[in-house]
């Protein structure tokens, strides 16, 4: 009967270490270039600033550390946005992100495709040990896709996506069974959530309509719902 307890113990000890080590995981699509946002008329034009999804990755990540001390958080972020903003900026974006990075001490992932968010999300960690216990994105979208580089590498197209054809490949034992998911993105909750949810068994709160990353000061530095839409919260 002692060793009984005593393996019981032991074996409550190894639960609570393996929910402590869940994992966060953020995800931000990078800015158009300025050269491309002049070619739209002033009321079209509406990424302008280079980090209208470093700036709310930013806050988010503060709200969660506040709300969960210890918390491990992964944030990946488009690269390939940022090295072309920096060489049209004449300055270094990409350091100011990482200075994010160090400042709230989370584990930066810079990406170029959306096979490697997959691919993390999969195999970052011992998904076995480890689980997505949230996701957050942060970027371009549409009904189907996030677009990690809309008028970025070339003028109203992007060229770096995650399609929700390919969630299939998303392996639903990653994630936590209470696992948060939200696209702050536009369109998102339109068909991509349903997707999702097929895919992982988790329902990924998005945009019935357009998000607005304007006017940030005035929303705590977080996205905001667009005119006429509304977030989805369900299938």
């Amino acid at each position: 009967m002692r060793h009984l307890i005593a393996l019981l113990i032991l074996l409550g000890f190894s639960l609570s270490a393996y929910a402590d080590q869940n994992e966060y995981i953020i995800v931000s699509g990078g800015p158009a270039l300025r050269k491309w946002e002049d070619l739209r008329r002033n009321g079209e034009q509406h990424d302008r600033f280079w980090g209208n999804f470093i700036r709310t990755a930013r806050a988010r990540i503060e709200e969660l550390q506040k709300a969960q001390p210890g918390i491990a958080i992964t944030w990946m972020v488009y690269q390939d946005a940022y090295t072309r903003r920096s060489i049209e900026d004449k300055r270094s974006v990409n350091a100011l992100v990482e200075s994010v990075r160090d400042k709230f001490k989370v584990k930066l992932v810079w990406f170029h495709s959306g096979d490697e968010v997959i691919n993390y999300i999969n195999n970052g960690s011992n998904r076995w040990r480890t689980k997505v216990s949230g996701f957050e994105y942060f970027g371009h979208s549409n009904k189907f896709c996030f677009m990690f580089d809309y008028s970025s590498d070339v003028y109203g197209v992007s060229t770096s996506w995650l399609h929700q054809r390919d969630l299939r490949r998303i392996h639903s034992s990653a994630f936590a069974s209470n696992a948060y998911c939200h696209s702050w993105g536009c369109h998102t909750g339109e068909a991509m959530s349903a997707e999702w949810k097929k895919a992982t068994g988790l329902w990924m709160i998005g945009a019935s309509g357009k998000t607005d990353y304007t006017d940030l000061e005035l929303h705590n530095n977080h996205p905001h719902i667009g005119a006429g839409a509304h977030w989805k919260t369900r299938g």
